[in-house]
């Protein structure tokens, strides 16, 4: 076991060092000038020249890029070139809002799809089935803004059970907080449980036609306990899979939400930084979304090792 973590930790490193010369170069050759931008196009040559020698800019890039991981590693990060703050400081105030948001999303999407997934699966060729089939279809073919905006008109605007936009803070009391967050989440989460809704009907499918399933049946055991206590548990890699994949989606893929919600996130703070150019903080917390998305998938290899021993054996 310890091996199996130690590769997968290695591995997990030299991910993290690959993507991080990625973005670089790809944040290097974008076209536009953020001294330019900062400054404006009537600014004189030699204040964007003090600007750009400020900023580091007039470095050549490979030691901009080695000082920034060296940074990043000695646990500091640039300095905001809109925000004239630490991007730490600006990370650690937007994951108070975008991670919540992310595991409230997540919870209503696993919420939603298993037991659809188990009615469908139970049901085959059956009008439940049909019905979760449909769902499904509808769900992964809407698209979450287009949800988003809909869910806003008929939930906050005509009802007004919701807030339209906006957040409280957790200082106003956490009911008062995710009571805010309802709406977005539920959008994030539609699209994501009618695809976890049709991978937990198949994986139960596939199971269901075992031969353990039907010797089950033919000791005479009930169908609830044999669905619960044979059929689920060997259904939840596929399953974990998904989840753990949609995690990291709900984390990096939800910019459009919280700009159409006006949620000061992790995605908004991405759409501001790519609209005012500032590339200190875009590196930075694209970096931190890559991170977290691979961090997420290797506890999800490590969730594989605790549901199916055999899989440490693969390479």
């Amino acid at each position: 076991m310890l091996t199996y973590l130690a590769r997968r930790i290695l591995l997990l490193l030299i991910t993290l060092l690959v993507a991080s010369l990625a973005i670089f170069v790809i944040l290097e050759v974008l076209p536009g000038d953020a001294a330019l931008l900062i400054l404006g196009i009537e600014a004189q040559d030699d204040t964007l020249a003090a600007l750009r020698a400020q900023m580091g800019l007039d470095r050549p890039a490979a030691l901009r890029y080695l000082d920034w991981i060296g940074g990043l590693a000695a646990g500091t990060t640039g300095i905001s070139h809109t925000y004239d703050v630490p991007v730490s400081q600006l990370i650690g105030e937007r994951l108070t809002l975008t991670v919540p948001l992310a595991l409230f999303a997540l919870f209503l999407s696993t919420l939603i799809a298993i037991p659809l997934g188990m009615l469908a699966a139970t049901r085959r060729g059956r009008p439940g089935d049909y019905g979760v089939m449909g769902f499904s279809q509808i769900g992964m073919a809407i698209p979450n803004f287009w949800f988003a905006i809909l869910s806003i008109l008929v939930f906050a605007v005509a009802l007004g059970w919701f807030p339209a936009s906006g957040f409280p803070g957790w200082d106003a009391g956490v009911g008062t907080a995710l009571w805010a967050l309802v709406l977005p989440a539920f959008s994030l989460a539609l699209p994501e449980a009618a695809i976890l809704a049709r991978v937990t009907r198949t994986a139960l499918l596939d199971t269901l036609g075992a031969d353990y399933v039907r010797t089950a049946r033919a000791k005479g055991l009930a169908p609830r306990r044999v669905l619960w206590g044979h059929v689920l548990r060997n259904a939840l890699i596929p399953m974990t899979t998904i989840i753990g994949l949609q995690f990291a989606f709900l984390l990096a893929g939800s910019i459009v939400i919280e700009v159409v919600f006006a949620l000061p996130g992790i995605g908004r703070l991405i759409f501001q930084a790519v609209s005012q150019r500032d590339l200190v903080v875009l590196r930075d917390v694209i970096l931190l979304l890559v991170a977290l998305v691979v961090v997420v998938n290797f506890l999800v290899d490590v969730a594989y090792t605790a549901i199916d021993p055999r899989t440490r054996r693969a390479p």
